[in-house]
């Protein structure tokens, strides 16, 4: 080897990399993601829970009478949550009305039986049932053109939208026609007497 070879080498020996990684701010950056991730988190519930406080007013929901009539029409879908009617990003979430999860839909003479595993299951009365469309959107939810059934009802003082999706879309139709009818009929109905 030749001494210039030679002192490459030992000052390649000599010299250190420089260290990597700074592991102290590394992990204070770290803990101060998952602390301002947390924070985050806590202000979204406390906006939930501030909510419901607001919308406590809202009666419970009722229940499915026993010995329902034959349905009319049954589906199995998601819910994906109700706003007050016409307002389509003003959730609500008294009840569990925000939650959203699997449901079945029945439609019988005596109303819209709403059985949601995992949350509360409500009932519609046919006298409270207001009308139905498709639409592509409520709260946090925005699908195709006519993706999404909406029905409208009165609970309390207060009109509400629920937004379902059938998995078979192609059904949504028939449930607007079949509620919109059962609802011009009471309404007729209660304008005769």
């Amino acid at each position: 080897m030749t001494p210039a070879v030679i002192q490459l080498a030992a000052e390649a020996a000599e010299r250190q990399s420089a260290e990597v990684t700074d592991w102290g701010a590394r992990i204070s950056w770290v803990v101060g993601l998952l602390v301002f991730i947390a924070f985050v988190y806590w202000l979204m519930r406390q906006g939930w829970k501030w909510r419901g406080a607001l919308q406590s007013d809202l009666p419970e929901l009722p229940a499915a009478p026993s010995g329902l009539p034959e349905h009319r029409l049954a589906l199995t879908g998601r819910y994906h949550g109700s706003t007050t009617a016409g307002q389509w990003l003003d959730r609500i979430v008294a009840h569990g009305l925000g939650l959203r999860s699997r449901v079945e839909l029945t439609l019988t003479d005596a109303g819209l039986d709403v059985v949601r595993p995992g949350a509360n299951d409500f009932f519609v009365p046919a006298a409270q049932l207001r009308g139905a469309r498709l639409d592509k959107g409520i709260a946090g939810k925005v699908l195709t053109e006519g993706g999404l059934l909406v029905v409208t009802w009165a609970h309390g003082d207060k009109l509400i939208d629920s937004g379902f999706r059938s998995d078979r879309a192609a059904e949504h139709a028939a449930w607007v026609e079949a509620i919109n009818h059962m609802n011009s009929s009471i309404t007729t109905e209660g304008a005769e007497r």
